[in-house]
């Protein structure tokens, strides 16, 4: 299992939450995401090798920012 933690904002409540983590868990190979609107992270869990990249790209399409570090 690989963890991923990425940066987001524009995640300002539960209903942000649930629109990322749907979004997320369609991507083959994503086997858990928690978002937290609080801290602005998503926690992604993923069975098998998913690009960062294709992660990032799914959030920025359903109209959020992915903070670089």
């Amino acid at each position: 299992m690989k963890e991923t933690i990425i940066k987001v904002e524009g995640m300002v409540c539960n209903g942000c939450e649930n629109r990322v983590q749907n979004a997320l868990k369609n991507i083959d190979g994503v086997e858990n995401v928690v978002a937290d609107h609080t801290t602005g992270t998503v926690t992604v869990t993923s069975k098998n090798e998913v690009a960062e990249s294709v992660i990032k790209e799914k959030i920025e399409d359903i109209g959020f920012e992915v903070k670089e570090d």
